[in-house]
Order: structure tokens, then C-alpha cells, then sequence
């Protein structure tokens, strides 16, 4: 009987042990589970931009010449590719990781099952060898007394129990192992899939190498003309953002000198009401006053504009959203980052963007990236219009526009369509410039955007 009892609590440890093992590689698999989920949204969101390029360069190759937006849009396209190469191998890291978790669930399994399966068939052995009705009576009735007699009743019932609950651990255990199994081999499916994926976006990128060797080779070609063509592009860049600051001062000055008027009204009007006062007094202590008091004109020159109650409240509710503004189109690619860099096509060739350039397709509707009022509408000296929106203390700017939907001192909601991006018919693309200002100031707008 104490041996029985030692199996029993043998027996039943043994599957509380396997059971806390599978729930902790359960936990594992799931905390896998999410990696695994967010490694497959960033190679759709990769993939979608991949697509997006395709359809941009597909617009540019209808041009024969090769031209430096397509040798941008390549490059583009191998940055993108490699990122998801390293994604789907991530994904199978991740793979790998839970096939070793489900082998070592399934030998676990396996050597449970085993042990539940000997010590079950024990048990059947030992019943066969004692199913004798009578000889369970005399070893019921052979008690010293009522309590080893009721004891041993109590260890068959508990026997019989036992076995039961044996037979039902073993069909759990098997249960469990059989699904175990099943996921194994989804899991290997899954990998063998990935494997072939890989393999494909590598023919992919060997491919799009090949093609940017070619336009790169192409541009080089014709280095001086580029240059020509490039120099011009670099003063045009400059005169924008001198057009663009002169727009934003005269803005800045247009409410400094509303708002020195309004004071100097109310400071009239105030002073007007003291002589008012004044004279009278004299009328009264019969003395000649006489007022030669005239209204300065006050020069302003300022750096940041004043605001109101409105105006700040707005400017605190954009700054709030930094990383979460929609982008300026409904589809696109940055095709060109903010700051100095390097030219593509031309070593040693650098270039300066104070905004970032957007890639798109033709037609493309451009779109306000926060509630705001036009403070700027102009023809762009790089082509095209510019339109500013102020938001508060800051300011976005739509440069390179055509069909532009909006007016001066207009008020505008998030996501209100301002143009549409205008077509380049020389480079066969389309692409807009998109600035962000703190007063005089530009900043990077890849850090204001949500990154998709």
C-alpha cells in the first residue's frame, strides 16, 4: 500500500511537472508568436514600398534616357530589398528558435507518455494477479480492526481511482503531443517556404543591381552635362528657400505691424481720452493747454510672431504629435532625406535639401498634414507652387504643386487636399518637396512624420 501511494504521488508530480513545462514554453512560443507578428508587418510594409517604387520607376522607364530619378528610385528599391532579405531571415531566426522549443516539448512528451505508459501497465499486472472477488474480501476481514479493515477498503477504491486518472493523463499527454507534432511540421513548412522566398528576393536584388550598374554607368557618361544640370538645380534649391524665408518674414512682419497698429490705436484712443480729461481741468483752472502729441510709427523687426490664445493652443497640439503627422500623400517613398549628401551619381558631389523629397506616382493629390491656415501661395522657383501652412509657431511647406486647391488666409483640416504634385516631363516623375519650419527655421520632417 505505501508503495502504491508512492507511485501515485510519483506519478501525479511528474504530470504537474510537465504540465508547468509546457505552460512556460507556451508563454515562450507566444512572446515568439508577437516578434514573429511584427517581423511579418514590417515585410508587408516593405514590400508594399517596393511595389511603390515599381510603380514610379515603371513611370520613369517610359523616359529612354537614363535619368538620376531612376538611378534614386533603384537605389531605393536595393535599400529596400536588402531590409527585406534581413527580415525574412529574421523570420526564420525566429522559426528556428520555436522549432527547437516544439522538439524539446515533444521529447518531454514523448518521455512522459513512456513513463505514464509503464507505470500504467504495472498497475494492469498487479490488478490481474489480485482480481480475485474473495481474496480482496479476506484481505478486507483479516484487519486487527475496524480502522485497518475500513483503510484497506479505502485503498481499493483509491486503486481503481488511480488507474482511471492514469488512462486519462495518458490520452492528455498523447493529445498534446500529437499537436505538438502537427505544429512542428507547419512550422517546418513555414521555414521551407521562407527559404524559397529568400532565395527568389536575392535573384531579385542581383537583378536590380545589375540595372543600377547600368543607369550609373549611363549618368557617368555624361558627367559634365549632369554637373551643368546639377549646379543649376543646387541654385534653384537656394533661391526656393530664400523665396520660401522672404514669404515667412513678410508674414511674420504683416502681424507684427497689424499688431503695433492695434496698440497704437488703443494707445491713441487711451491718450485722446486723458487730453479729453485734461482739458477740461484746465477749462476749469482757466489754463491754456496745447497738444502736440503725434502718433510714432514704430519699425518691427522680428524674428517670431506673436500669437494668440488660438494660435498657441494649436502650435502645443502639433508639437504634441511629432512622430504621428500623416504623410503629405496618400502613397509615396522619400526618395531624397533631409540635409547634406552625397550625390548618387557623382562622387564627391554634394547637395543640401532642407526639407525631404517625395517620390510618387503621376497625379498624385497632395494633402495638409495638420489643421492650419494658408500663409503662402507662390510660384516655386524650382518649378511648380509652394503653398505654406501655418500651424501655431511652425509651418509646413508644399513645394513643386500644380492644380493647388486652396487660397490665401484660408483654414485648413488635417488631411485636406491642397494640389496635386506636378509631373516632370524631362525626368518622366513626379516628386514634391516638403519643408517644416520652427519660425525661421527648418526641420527634419522624417521626424515629425509617422515613419509607416
Amino acid at each position: 500500500m505505501t508503495q502504491f501511494k508512492y507511485k501515485k504521488n510519483q506519478s501525479k508530480g511528474l504530470f504537474i511537472l510537465i504540465c508547468l513545462f509546457v505552460f512556460v514554453l507556451a508563454a515562450f512560443s507566444q512572446t515568439g508568436t508577437k516578434s514573429k507578428k511584427d517581423l511579418e508587418n514590417k515585410k508587408k510594409r516593405i514590400t508594399e514600398e517596393i511595389n511603390e517604387i515599381n510603380s514610379i520607376l515603371n513611370e520613369t522607364k517610359a523616359n529612354k534616357r537614363s535619368s538620376i530619378g531612376a538611378l534614386i528610385n533603384i537605389n531605393m528599391k536595393i535599400e529596400m530589398r536588402q531590409e527585406l532579405i534581413n527580415t525574412i531571415n529574421a523570420e526564420i531566426a525566429e522559426i528556428n528558435k520555436d522549432i527547437k522549443v516544439n522538439e524539446k516539448r515533444s521529447q518531454t512528451l514523448k518521455n512522459t507518455l513512456e513513463k505514464l505508459k509503464s507505470d500504467y501497465a504495472k498497475m494492469i499486472i498487479f490488478a490481474q494477479r489480485n482480481q480475485d472477488s474473495y481474496s480482496k474480501l479476506m484481505f478486507v476481514f483479516a484487519a486487527s480492526d475496524f480502522n485497518q479493515a475500513y483503510s484497506r477498503l479505502k485503498y481499493f477504491q483509491q486503486y481503481s481511482d488511480f488507474r482511471k486518472k492514469q488512462a486519462k493523463e495518458i490520452i492528455e499527454t498523447q493529445t498534446l503531443l500529437l499537436a505538438n507534432i502537427d505544429q512542428l511540421k507547419e512550422q517546418r513548412h513555414e521555414k521551407n517556404v521562407l527559404l524559397g522566398t529568400e532565395e527568389e528576393e536575392k535573384k531579385n536584388l542581383d537583378s536590380e543591381k545589375g540595372e543600377q550598374e547600368q543607369v550609373l554607368t549611363a549618368l557617368q557618361e555624361k558627367e559634365k552635362e549632369l554637373k551643368k544640370e546639377l549646379e543649376k538645380k543646387k541654385q534653384e534649391s537656394v533661391e526656393l528657400q530664400l523665396a520660401i524665408k522672404k514669404l515667412i518674414a513678410d508674414e511674420i512682419k504683416r502681424r507684427a505691424e497689424e499688431m503695433a497698429k492695434s496698440e497704437a490705436t488703443a494707445s491713441a484712443a487711451k491718450k485722446a481720452k486723458e487730453e479729453k480729461i485734461k482739458k477740461v481741468k484746465d477749462k476749469k483752472n482757466n489754463v491754456n493747454t496745447h497738444n502736440d502729441n503725434n502718433i510714432t510709427k514704430v519699425k518691427v523687426e522680428v524674428e517670431k510672431p506673436e500669437m494668440n490664445e488660438a494660435e498657441e493652443a494649436l502650435s502645443v497640439d502639433f508639437v504634441n504629435n511629432r512622430g504621428k503627422l500623416p504623410w503629405p500623400v496618400g502613397k509615396g517613398v522619400i526618395c531624397e532625406g533631409y540635409g547634406e549628401h552625397e550625390h548618387p551619381a557623382i562622387k564627391g558631389f554634394m547637395m543640401f535639401n532642407s526639407g525631404v523629397e517625395i517620390c510618387a506616382t503621376k497625379g498624385t493629390e497632395v494633402r495638409a498634414i495638420f489643421d492650419g491656415e494658408v500663409t503662402g501661395i507662390a510660384v516655386s522657383p524650382t518649378g511648380g507652387k509652394l503653398v505654406i501652412v501655418k500651424h501655431g509657431e511652425y509651418l509646413s511647406v508644399y513645394c513643386n504643386l500644380t492644380a493647388v486647391q486652396v487660397k490665401m488666409g484660408q483654414k485648413v483640416s488635417l488631411k485636406q487636399p491642397i494640389g496635386t504634385i506636378l509631373y516632370d516631363e524631362d525626368e518622366s516623375k513626379s516628386s514634391m518637396n516638403f519643408q517644416i519650419w520652427k519660425g525661421q527655421k527648418t526641420m527634419d520632417p522624417s521626424g515629425w512624420l509617422f515613419m509607416r
